[in-house]
């Protein structure tokens, strides 16, 4: 039997290469995992935000899972952009019958503002989604979708990370504190303890991707056996890393730097439980 790790992630693309599909694939390489990818949305997005979006047939979308499902191991999941309820529907099933970690990042607003998901879309993601996955990924103003709960301070978090394994089933809540000022800090509730994970803030508007990124890390360690407490910290330092060493591309908010990991070779993570 192989000894390869395999991730899957199921997206929206970027054409410049920051976010999307393309970033999880670039964060599987980079994690010596090999990177499996099933295309919901192909978004014209760059930098600067969203010119238009065309959605994947439903049919189309489960052929390619179909055609991973049915002829490769998939030792993790990661799910991005899913703009519609029936493309929910449909995600839900075919992950029943996977048994594998499954991270899931509820890309509903881009980094310029720019709407992702439909209204229905976002209630059955609540609703059905949250129940299957081992670890949601919001960030603050998902966050606050999510819980319908208004999150301004550390507390606030923590109590929305609660809030959603309660009440929605889900294994474990990462709520990330980057939209707050001060250290860029994170809270993963798993159900039993409250974990924080703090790094300095780095000053530069080249977050594009972050999200994708922080999250495809998680699923590779998780599809690597890593325990969740011990995938995020090493995903933080990743994404810390990818941030540190962030690219001045584009006219907007630019790329993330997948490759920086070889290059920062000191990355403080403070974890605590």
């Amino acid at each position: 039997m192989s000894q390869v790790r395999c991730a899957l992630t199921i997206a929206g693309t970027d054409p410049s290469g920051g976010a999307g599909i393309q970033a999880d694939l670039k964060t599987f390489q980079e994690l010596k995992t090999y990177g499996m990818s099933v295309i919901t949305s192909v978004v014209a997005q760059n930098t600067t935000g969203v010119r238009s979006v065309e959605h994947m047939p439903l049919s189309m979308i489960e052929d390619q899972l179909d055609a991973v499902i049915e002829d490769m191991p998939i030792h993790a999941v990661k799910t991005g952009m899913i703009a519609s309820k029936p493309m929910m529907e449909l995600i839900v099933k075919k992950l029943e019958q996977v048994d594998a970690p499954y991270v899931m990042d509820p890309v509903m607003v881009a980094t310029s503002g720019d709407d992702l998901i439909d209204k229905e879309g976002r209630n059955f993601l609540r609703q059905y989604l949250l129940p299957l996955t081992t670890v949601v990924t919001p960030n603050i103003p998902e966050a606050e979708f999510l819980t319908g709960l208004s999150i301004t301070t550390k507390e606030d978090m923590k109590g929305a990370a609660e809030y959603l394994v309660h009440e929605y089933g889900v294994d474990a809540a990462l709520i990330k504190g980057g939209h707050l000022k001060g250290q860029a800090i994170d809270f993963l509730y798993d159900g039993k303890q409250m974990h924080s994970y703090a790094a300095e803030r780095i000053d530069t508007k080249n977050t594009h991707g972050t999200g994708c990124t922080y999250a495809a890390a998680i699923a590779a360690y998780l599809g690597k056996d890593y325990p969740l407490p011990e995938a995020v910290k090493q995903a933080k330092a990743f994404v810390t890393a990818a941030i540190t060493k962030s690219f001045e591309l584009g006219k907007g908010n630019g790329p993330t730097n997948h490759w920086a990991v070889r290059e920062v070779t000191e990355r403080k993570i403070t974890h605590e439980s």
